[in-house]
């Protein structure tokens, strides 16, 4: 049985406020994105070993046990003893490109194995499980426009559909790390709140919508900042970083004829529609 985990994008990032626990309260968009990964799984043959991860596409490193789509199998396993199975991942998302690529791809396995195993969980059910894997997991189990708050693990939904409109998202071959991202961010809530500004026309987007991570990223990569400036000069209609980087998208018009984006050796270029 095979799945196509998807991409998304964060329309406004707030951070607001830093919890007593170290985290950081934030409000944000999450936005689905037909960016996919492929994720396939079998039964598996060998009954001497639990699973088998076959990885394609573009290169994931670290062990096979820490994957988050073998980390979902385990997960389930532990309550509904799973027999040992096979997966082939092909990974087109890029990773650390606040997509949520790798997140996707444990939110699709969990729903995957309840299909497939026939376990009958419920929606709300499997949100608790991906919750527990990470922060915006849970997203992806429903899969459709939300407001997230918290840590970016309580949802709401909104109605916004940008249906027609056109995506680039382009990654170039730099590594955000999240003490980059967090290292000049002053936690406070936007003149403009996020779910007052996404109901606004989205001309209007590009002055109101903010995604607080810029102001750290931008000065210490200044290449993800002149994406963000070309994409703009090639008509988009809103551009923003994704999460904390480092992926920058634009949306374009339907009737928009997106230039071919020419970047540096090792960048990646996404072009789509909504």
């Amino acid at each position: 049985m095979i799945t196509f985990p998807n991409a998304k994008i964060n329309l406004g990032l707030s951070i607001t406020e830093k919890r007593p626990d170290g985290y950081h309260n934030l409000e944000t968009v999450f936005y689905p994105v037909a960016l996919e990964d492929a994720l396939e799984i079998h039964t598996y043959s060998q009954e001497d070993k639990k699973f088998a991860l076959y990885q394609h596409g573009l290169e994931i490193t670290g062990n096979p046990e820490d994957n988050l789509v073998v980390r979902a199998y385990l997960l389930l396993n532990k309550e509904y003893h799973l027999p040992p199975i096979e997966i082939h991942l092909y990974k087109h998302i890029p990773s650390g490109a606040g997509l949520g690529g790798g997140s996707a791809d444990a939110a699709f396995m969990l729903k995957l194995l309840n299909e497939y195993y026939q376990l009958k969980l419920t929606e709300s059910q499997l949100e608790v499980y991906a919750a527990t894997l990470g922060a915006d997991c849970a997203f992806f189990i429903k899969n459709t426009p939300t407001f997230a708050e918290g840590i970016g693990n309580i949802f709401s939904p909104i109605s916004l559909s940008l249906k027609g409109y056109q995506i680039a998202i382009i990654k170039p071959d730099v590594f955000v790390s999240t003490r980059e991202a967090f290292s000049k961010i002053h936690p406070h809530h936007p003149e403009f709140p996020i779910k007052e500004v996404i109901r606004r026309p989205i001309e209007e987007w590009k002055e109101l919508l903010i995604n607080d991570f810029e102001t750290s990223v931008f000065p210490q990569h200044p290449i993800i900042k002149e994406i963000k400036e070309e994409l703009y000069c090639q008509g988009a209609v809103y551009a923003s970083m994704s999460g904390s980087g480092s992926s920058v998208f634009g949306l374009f018009r339907p009737e928009c004829c997106i230039p071919d984006l020419n970047f540096k050796e090792g960048t990646f270029c996404y072009i789509g529609k909504l």
